[in-house]
């Protein structure tokens, strides 16, 4: 049996507060009537020994029954419905217990991960492109709040730290001044606690995240490198993450030293790489990654960045191969661009002509997303979420795609009707007759831009560590550098 949710308001102990009452539904899911349960009441209750709290993720029908955990269509487990996206604690109350991140993915859940920062808070000017470090965390923390709480508001219940390319010898990199004037531990610092604080709203947990560093790319020990990873993974257990994410990884020699010291916290660590099919800059294929990062200690293995949904997809589906080819176990995380990009080079975005400023052409649409959802979770992958170029209304398609698997909608759907069905408000009788799936899901979307090829040719330098034009330094780029890469580039 299924339910949909009613709002209504009572009182208790003079606090207003939202409850929901429960009713039968003759299909799995209504998205047109169900809206995600923004209230469980954990109150002490008079004549009660002790706080009363609904089971994690269920609802109950008037009569007091528990709906049987949902079976998905395409085989496995059966999965306990996921918690709600919001929870409102009455003064007094015991706080919340939140579940793990390995017990979320253990028991089945769908686990939702979050955006891309970097590109989102530069498009809103809080992020500078090209070093594209999150100093924003200090100089700008009610920008990074407030993305942290449209992604928890649009279904993320997994928030990362700001902390992409938060490490020192990034802080410092070509003439950057965050090191020096902020500092890589205020940077992190500040990050941990936006985060914390937001994840504090709903159902999320927090994860420290590291990635790729300068210090690799030119050439330093493992000792050297490991010991950039330490300093931030010291702040993320001084600030309690709930769990670790290396990404962001180009090859996986340096992903693997990362999970090392990673481990070294206890706590679970997650692993994805920026990698296409063709594998690692070294040519380690997919597979032989993925087993590396789990033999170094990872429980989740994945791809990020740098390539689009199917390539992603593709790229975990050879890790997932990999693995069962060694006979070894982990859960399968991807997030990648919000951007077309099947010109891509070995390299990913970066070697297209239009990174970064130019990239809003390719950039994917929500339906766009729901296909993914769908085609990550056929995957096996129960890790979903997006990078660079994916914004709130992009998690939210996720969440509204596998809310029939979830059990319920997050609270941002609200204001978003099923596949468009809120347009048969519309006041043109055009515009009213797209409110539905068929449109949208068939729709092949116009660039308005009869001039311009629909493929780019990647740059494709074919560098990698080692390269002379890779070597990091302190110092700002002199003008004679860039004169020097102005010569070799071709338009």
């Amino acid at each position: 049996m299924a339910y949909y949710i009613d709002t209504m308001t009572v009182h208790v102990q003079q606090l207003k507060v939202r409850i929901h009452q429960v009713h039968p539904l003759q299909t799995p899911l209504d998205a047109t009537k169900c809206h995600c349960v923004r209230a469980h009441l954990t109150q002490n209750t008079p004549g009660s020994s002790s706080a009363r709290r609904p089971l994690h993720g269920q609802v109950r029908s008037p009569a007091g029954e528990v709906p049987q955990p949902h079976i998905p269509p395409h085989g496995g487990a059966r999965r306990p419905r996921a918690a709600p996206a919001t929870w409102v604690r009455l003064p007094g109350a015991a706080p919340v217990p939140v579940q793990g991140i390995l017990e979320r993915l253990d028991a089945g859940e769908i686990v939702i991960g979050d955006g891309g920062f970097v590109f989102a808070l530069e498009k809103r000017g809080y992020v500078k492109a090209g070093p594209w470090t999150p100093e924003a965390t200090v100089e700008h923390p009610e920008a990074v709040r407030q993305l942290h709480r449209e992604f928890l508001r649009a279904g993320s219940n997994v928030l990362q730290t700001f902390t992409f390319y938060a490490s020192e010898d990034k802080l410092e990199n070509r003439g950057n001044y965050v090191a020096e004037k902020i500092t890589c531990q205020k940077v992190n610092e500040a990050a941990c606690d936006i985060a914390r604080e937001v994840a504090s709203e709903g159902d999320a947990v927090v994860a420290g995240g590291v990635s790729q560093t300068p210090s690799y790319l030119s050439c330093k020990d493992k000792a050297e490198v490991k010991a950039v990873f330490r300093k931030q993974l010291d702040i993320f257990m001084k600030k309690n993450v709930d769990f670790l994410i290396a990404e962001y990884f180009e090859h996986v020699e340096e992903a693997v030293w990362a999970v090392e010291v990673l481990k070294e916290s206890g706590k679970p660590v997650a692993a994805t790489m920026c990698i296409g099919p063709e594998g690692d800059m070294h040519g380690v294929p997919p597979g032989q990654c993925a087993v590396q990062l789990v033999k170094a200690g990872a429980s989740i293995v994945g791809v990020n960045c740098h390539f689009d949904p199917d390539t992603v997809l593709e790229t975990v589906k050879l890790m997932k191969e990999g693995l069962q080819a060694a006979k070894l176990k982990a859960h399968l995380m991807s997030q990648p661009l919000a951007f077309h990009t099947p010109d891509c080079g070995k390299q990913g975005f970066i070697d297209l002509p239009e990174f970064p400023f130019g990239l809003e052409p390719r950039i994917i649409t929500r339906w766009d997303v729901q296909k993914y959802a769908r085609k990550a979770y056929d995957l096996g992958i129960r890790y979903i979420g997006g990078c660079c170029g994916f914004e709130p209304y992009h998690i939210r398609a996720i969440a509204e795609e596998l809310a029939p698997e979830r059990g319920f909608l997050p609270e941002a759907s609200e204001k978003h009707g099923s596949w468009g069905n809120s347009l048969s408000m519309h006041t043109k009788p055009w515009v009213r007759a797209r409110a539905r799936k068929e449109y949208w899901e068939n729709l092949k979307p116009a660039s308005g831009r009869p001039y311009c090829p629909s493929m780019s040719k990647p740059d494709g330098w074919g560098v990698t560590k080692g390269a002379r034009e890779l070597m990091q330094q302190k110092e700002a780029t002199t003008e004679q550098q860039l004169k020097e890469l102005f010569q070799k580039q071709k338009f």
